[in-house]
């Protein structure tokens, strides 16, 4: 058993702290709104903390899965802050998806106390923290990915090390600017298959077998043509995942034409009301373009 923290328990972070519960592992959870943190304790266990620095105090590994940069700093510095309560010797390792820029600045501030810092940001939405089968992109120092590596070993599917700090976010990135394409794709052959008179479920079985293939369309398409958009990663969460892919593609220059076209119709999405749907809530922009 070892003694761990959570911070965060959204719709990803409360099943990913529930798995290492599960594990054997005592755990102590935070979460900005106290009550879900006490409904956490109630439903699985350990205890929970009414500070990050509380929660964190005595544990060796503190996780963490908030919202963005400005919650990931808020619950990691300060008086109150995770840091102030971690001991040298431990690991911070942090599954938000946010910018390379906050994770270096983090990394530097827990390696300044001694605090090992690894940035692992997950893929898999939240049917795959419930079942415990995320990917982890990691960044950091080799030893301590190595030590955190078991812990995270409760809710991975896989889980790798792709370099120094940062490395994690980057990678992350890649898969959202993947995602991005790939669902803009399904829905406009989707969208073109309505269209056309075809049966969308007949034509995937048996183009999914093929070259098109795709996470998003074994798991997407059908919900897509039951205008059902309720059942994964929300709009406005991509398009603030998609603004820090288009952030740090200016800073090392590289181009990314579809990733920019694909952000300004997730925004028209928004504008549709959509910003809780999740993203495969593209097909609804086309089939609203459609009436026209």
């Amino acid at each position: 058993m070892t003694k761990l923290a959570f911070l965060g328990l959204g719709v990803m972070g409360g099943p990913m702290a529930a798995h290492l519960a599960q594990a054997g592992h005592e755990v102590c959870v935070y979460n900005r709104t106290t009550s879900k943190a006490k409904d956490w304790v109630a439903a699985h266990g350990g205890r929970f903390g009414e500070t990050p620095r509380a929660a964190a105090e005595g544990a060796e590994f503190v996780m963490a899965c908030v919202g963005n940069d400005d919650d990931l700093r808020s619950v990691c510095l300060g008086d109150e802050g995770a840091f102030a309560g971690m001991s040298s010797g431990t690991v911070f390792v942090d599954h938000t998806t946010v910018s390379a820029q906050v994770t270096r600045e983090l990394y530097e501030a827990a390696q300044a106390l001694g605090v090992g810092y690894v940035d692992a940001p997950v893929s898999g939405g939240q049917a795959g923290a419930e079942n415990g089968a995320l990917s982890i992109m990691c960044g950091g120092d080799a030893a301590e990915y190595a030590r955190a590596e078991p812990i995270m070993d409760a809710y991975a599917r896989i889980a790798r090390r792709m370099g120094e700090s940062g490395a994690g976010q980057i990678a992350k990135m890649m898969n959202q600017i993947c995602i991005a394409g790939a669902v803009q794709g399904l829905s406009e052959a989707l969208h073109f298959g309505e269209k056309a008179g075809m049966d969308g479920r007949a034509v995937i079985e048996v183009i999914s077998q093929g070259a098109a293939g795709s996470w998003q369309m074994q798991n997407r398409h059908g919900t897509m043509l039951d205008r059902e958009f309720d059942h994964g990663f929300a709009v406005d969460w991509m398009r603030k995942d998609l603004a820090i892919c288009l952030a740090a593609a200016d800073e090392v220059g590289a181009a990314l034409p579809v990733t920019a076209l694909v952000d300004q119709f997730y925004k028209e999405v928004q504008t549709m009301g959509g910003g809780r749907w999740d993203t495969s809530a593209l097909i609804a922009r086309l089939r609203k373009l459609g009436e026209g």
